[in-house]
């Protein structure tokens, strides 16, 4: 089996002495594995920057058996935030989750162009709340809809609107924004909120029924902007 396609590094692990296994979500076929011989060469090793684009050919002799991977970059996004360690945090943080939350060899459209998406985000000056909803929008995509606006109820406390969740064990504050999309947010810690409203959810409605650990590159991030 051979094609030719493109698309973003999600993983690298080392194989041997001179080669690594490298995980890629493509355009046209999903998310794939494959060795990359020569991965650990000065030549090869700098396009090897978790979330660049790659132009890939991918060949296999047989389908039950891992393939492998010839590539050539197209582009190197993840150097641009080299000096930006939240930036930076964040792209292993979201290909990470990409990389947990789908499925081998099974192509989603959707899911290749919000990462291309991503990408246009980190250039925004208000990219930080915009990937709240980016990672949003990628639990809607894998079929894990939170639909914040059917679950809160409103009222009014010391003259201001507030949202909150109810639920048998607590009352859950839901930061505006989240609801009202067009509120212009520059508080970190009410933005921390709303990330850390989305990990409560991935971590308890997806990752414990599936057995799966909360993804370190998360808490890493998260960490990043306190």
């Amino acid at each position: 089996m051979n094609w030719t396609d493109q698309g973003f590094l999600l993983s690298k692990n080392r194989y041997n002495e001179n080669s690594i296994i490298a995980e890629i979500y493509t355009q046209n076929h999903g998310k794939v594995p494959g060795i990359i011989f020569g991965g650990i060469s000065k030549k090869i090793k700098g396009y090897l920057q978790i979330g660049n684009h790659l132009h890939v050919n991918y060949s296999s002799k047989n389908e039950n058996r891992i393939g492998y991977f010839k590539i050539e970059i197209i582009n190197a996004y993840s150097p641009l935030y080299f000096d930006h360690k939240q930036k930076l945090s964040s792209i292993t943080s979201a290909m990470n989750l990409v990389k947990i939350l789908t499925a081998e060899s099974q192509e989603n459209r959707n899911i290749y162009l919000i990462i291309k998406n991503f990408f246009e985000i980190l250039m925004e000056n208000n990219w930080l709340k915009k990937y709240i909803f980016w990672e949003l929008e990628l639990l809607k995509l894998v079929g894990y809809d939170l639909e914040l606006e059917s679950l809160v109820k409103k009222q009014v406390e010391n003259n201001e609107i507030v949202y909150y969740a109810d639920s048998l064990y607590e009352k859950k504050y839901v930061p505006n924004f989240l609801i009202d999309k067009d509120i212009e947010v520059n508080d970190i810690k009410t933005l921390l909120i709303g990330l850390k409203l989305v990990g409560d959810y991935l971590e308890k409605s997806i990752l414990k029924p599936n057995n799966l650990n909360y993804p370190n590159s998360r808490l890493v991030f998260l960490n990043s902007l306190k």
